[in-house]
């Protein structure tokens, strides 16, 4: 996926890295319309979860949607996330996250999307995000509409 943005460099996206609990779910179970949304977006990026997996519920909720799965342990999370982004060339990135484990993530990534659902968010978290959405539907959507995602970030 390409984006050109006026004012920045064109960006060519190649993959997803999404946080679960808080971002794709809430308490362990899939938001409505999430399924769906990656299903289409797995046409055009390759979709990462990655997660601590607080409520073990991570491979079952994304069974049969086209992503990898990775499950980091419980301490040191921010650095694992922000690590996976690095391995995946972080210039090719766009990740979306709510938690203080999610920071240097979205700062790695090419363009870093804040989340505030019902978990709400790590207030620090917005302030390195390129993009702020108060659902995981607008995010996705912005990739499916690519213009959209131009708008918010053009100069």
């Amino acid at each position: 996926m390409q984006i050109a943005i006026p004012g920045r460099d064109s960006i060519e996206l190649n993959h997803l890295v999404l946080d679960f609990n808080g971002t794709l779910a809430v308490d362990g179970v899939l938001i409505d319309g999430v399924r769906s949304l990656l299903q289409k977006l797995s046409d055009q990026l390759q979709v990462h979860v990655i997660t601590a997996d607080t409520f073990g519920s991570v491979d079952l909720a994304m069974e049969g949607i086209p992503c990898q799965v990775y499950v980091i342990a419980s301490f040191g999370q921010d650095k694992q996330k922000e690590d996976y982004i690095n391995q995946l060339g972080n210039e090719q990135v766009i990740a979306a996250g709510n938690g203080r484990n999610d920071v240097l993530m979205l700062q790695a990534a090419a363009i870093g999307i804040a989340l505030i659902q019902k978990e709400g968010a790590y207030a620090p978290l917005i302030t390195v995000a390129d993009v702020l959405c108060l659902s995981i539907i607008d995010a996705l959507e912005l990739l499916l509409n690519p213009l959209r995602l131009k708008a918010t970030l053009r100069n």
